[in-house]
């Protein structure tokens, strides 16, 4: 532990309170703890900070009496997500949707696919549209 991560005062570090890791309140948690919980910090600024890996890594600290409730999903967000999920497991060359997210930013394609020589790639293009 190191002396300058001990600040509950927020004197050094712009006025929010810094604790090492493991050292915080009770009553404050991290954006995923407060998920596990069925909460989100809800538009509260973070009540405080807690630095960890020698100072590289922080992660803000929110008071758990401010926190909301996460908001239930609708059907529409549902679908949406359902959308956003689709473009990132379907191959645009055969059409499949696959059950994991795709290479796309490095393949193209799905994995079947990108061994394909070109000729092929327009074959089955050209099939999977026509059909």
């Amino acid at each position: 532990m190191r002396v300058p991560d001990i600040d509950p005062t927020g004197e050094h570090h712009g006025g929010l309170p810094t604790w090492p890791w493991r050292y915080a309140d009770p009553g404050l948690h991290t954006r995923r703890q407060l998920r596990a919980m069925g909460l989100r910090p809800g538009g509260q600024e973070p009540a405080a900070q807690v630095v960890c890996r020698r100072g590289r890594r922080i992660a803000y600290l929110y008071r758990i009496d401010a926190a909301k409730p996460v908001r239930p999903m609708t059907q529409g967000r549902t679908a949406a997500l359902d959308r956003a999920m689709a473009a990132r497991q379907t191959c645009p060359i055969c059409q499949v949707r696959h059950d994991a997210c795709l290479p796309l930013k490095t393949l193209g394609s799905c994995l079947p696919c990108s061994e394909l020589s070109e000729t092929e790639r327009d074959q089955l293009a050209a099939l999977t549209t026509a059909a």
